[in-house]
């Protein structure tokens, strides 16, 4: 496909959403909304048969969720996708990586989202004190073995897709 021009839409400093203008291969024209937002980094901690999760609540589906911690990418900060991994586990649960170990990946939402998230394996963990930011204030953290955290994906008690596909490249690994 050929882009013939873009538009901003919105922009804040979290996210961007622009509308594409593209010609398909037909030569037919159609327009694509996508959200640029800044990449992510996950942190599965690991001790043996246990992980390492944290609890939050997210606005946008009106819950509390479960997930490995991350975030994303802040350029003044962050040199690299380790680094943020790094950076968020000490800040969303309060653990020091001995060993951070790549893993892959993900693309989170492909259909409109231009962001992507790195994953990678912690371990040789050390606690530290959490650093979180004003709204992760009533973040929750807690180990769970190997079972638990599979049971939970299976009964949807973990929905968030990147958790999901970040223990999927893990199994695989």
């Amino acid at each position: 496909m050929e882009t013939l021009g873009t538009k901003e839409v919105f922009a804040n400093q979290w996210m961007t959403v622009r509308e594409d203008t593209v010609r398909r291969p037909d030569g037919s024209v159609s327009s694509y909304a996508v959200i640029d937002a800044a990449p992510v980094a996950l942190a599965i901690p690991a001790d043996g048969e246990r992980f390492h999760l944290v609890e939050q609540y997210r606005h946008p589906v009106a819950g509390r969720r479960w997930e490995f911690p991350s975030g994303s990418t802040d350029p003044n900060v962050d040199p690299d996708a380790a680094s943020v991994a790094a950076r968020e586990l000490r800040e969303e649960a309060g653990l020091v990586a001995g060993n951070l170990t790549p893993l892959g990946t993900l693309d989170i939402t492909p259909s409109t989202f231009s962001q992507t998230c790195a994953v990678f394996l912690a371990t040789d963990l050390a606690a530290d004190v959490p650093h979180r930011d004003p709204e992760e204030q009533d973040m929750q953290s807690a180990w769970f073995t190997r079972s638990q955290v599979e049971r939970m994906m299976r009964d949807g008690t973990i929905s968030d897709s990147k958790t999901i596909a970040a223990y999927a490249l893990l199994l695989i690994s």
